[in-house]
């Protein structure tokens, strides 16, 4: 049974989701403010945590990039109630794996839990992987440049094994997105792109300038040789 950690305000839908996610297999720890949340992280390692973008002490974007800086392969999925555009960037920016606008179908939150959490437990067989000055443990999910190590999110690390494995051709955005989402991607989502901008940030270029990961317009990425 996978531990979920549940930060939200709304203590009538987290009774709802918590019920719902209980049916569907899942422990659930419900917190509604960010203090209660930390104090919760402190003392549970949860699988996932789904996390609201407005917490009553503070943002839980504020949350979400400490959650990034002390537990970097956690899951985490964001839930906004406004919906908006610039909070879905933010979100996905500071390392969220994936978002939610509320209210959302009980289906469509576990479906996307599931699916993230398949994610974070990549199959034994994978292997390091090296090309050039870069190696990466998919296990681990973390980079080696230069004997610098880098932890990557479970979208990202998800992006670079997928990358790696044909470097020089091209992945169709869509298929990327199944592998590192879990879904399709829908109209004017810039999820995938996110996690790839997030992912060149870590990276960085190759020794002499070029970019790692190169784009193709409307099409995809590769990671260049």
């Amino acid at each position: 049974m996978s531990e979920l950690l549940l930060i939200d305000d709304d203590q009538e839908l987290c009774e709802l989701l918590s019920s719902w996610l209980s049916q569907e297999g899942f422990h659930v720890r419900a917190c509604h403010d960010g203090q209660s949340a930390r104090k919760a992280l402190a003392e549970t390692a949860p699988a996932a945590v789904v996390l609201d973008v407005m917490l009553p002490d503070g943002s839980g974007l504020e949350l979400l990039k400490q959650l990034r800086n002390d537990h970097a392969d956690l899951p985490v999925l964001m839930l906004s109630a406004r919906g908006e555009p610039l909070d879905r960037i933010l979100g996905l920016e500071l390392g969220a794996d994936d978002y939610l606008a509320k209210p959302c179908d009980p289906r469509e939150l576990t479906a996307r839990l599931r699916a993230v959490l398949r994610r974070s437990h990549p199959a034994a067989v994978s292997t390091q992987l090296e090309l050039g000055d870069l190696s990466f443990s998919p296990v681990r999910g973390v980079v080696s440049i230069d004997e610098k190590e880098l932890t990557l999110t479970v979208s990202e690390s998800r992006l670079l094994e997928a990358l790696l494995k044909q470097p020089g051709e091209p992945l169709d955005k869509q298929e990327l997105a199944q592998i590192a989402l879990g879904r399709k991607l829908t109209l004017y989502d810039r999820s995938l792109d996110m996690h790839v901008s997030n992912l060149r940030k870590k990276i960085g270029p190759h020794p002499d300038g070029r970019p790692r990961i190169v784009a193709l317009r409307s099409r995809g990425y590769y990671y260049s040789l």
